[in-house]
């Protein structure tokens, strides 16, 4: 099975039921069998993830969520980090948050062409997002 790179923005859609994106969502977790994909966080995921939800929806749907998520995590590297700087410095017309880039890197790396997510910054980077 192939990797998609799950985002904040998936994370969060898919944990707040009044989210814009939250059916979308849904929708499409339930579909990334079907289409041969299996999900993944970065380290850097899981750590932007939990102080969003920590902010939005509090301490204890924070921790539930960290303790119970189940999805492998791949490791930012130096490496990834180095690539991701570079990212940052050749795109100054766009708004790449530090996440994004080492997102960016680390699916380079691992040749995962699909990303979940619901930030357009996959986009403006030519990647693609999961349907």
């Amino acid at each position: 099975m192939a990797q998609v790179l799950v985002d904040t923005s998936a994370v969060y859609a898919l944990i707040d039921k009044d989210d814009t994106y939250y059916r979308r969502a849904v929708s499409i977790l339930r579909s990334l069998p079907r289409h041969g994909l299996t999900p993944f966080l970065t380290n850097f995921i899981v750590a932007e993830s939990h102080a969003l939800l920590l902010s939005r929806l509090g301490a204890h749907t924070a921790r539930a969520w960290l303790l119970n998520q189940s999805w492998p995590i791949e490791p930012i590297s130096l490496a990834d980090e180095e690539k991701a700087k570079g990212i940052i410095r050749r795109y100054t017309d766009k708004t790449f948050s530090y996440t994004d880039a080492t997102s960016f890197a680390v699916m380079e790396r691992l040749g995962v062409k699909e990303a979940f997510a619901f930030d357009p910054h996959f986009q403006q980077y030519g990647l693609k997002l999961a349907i």
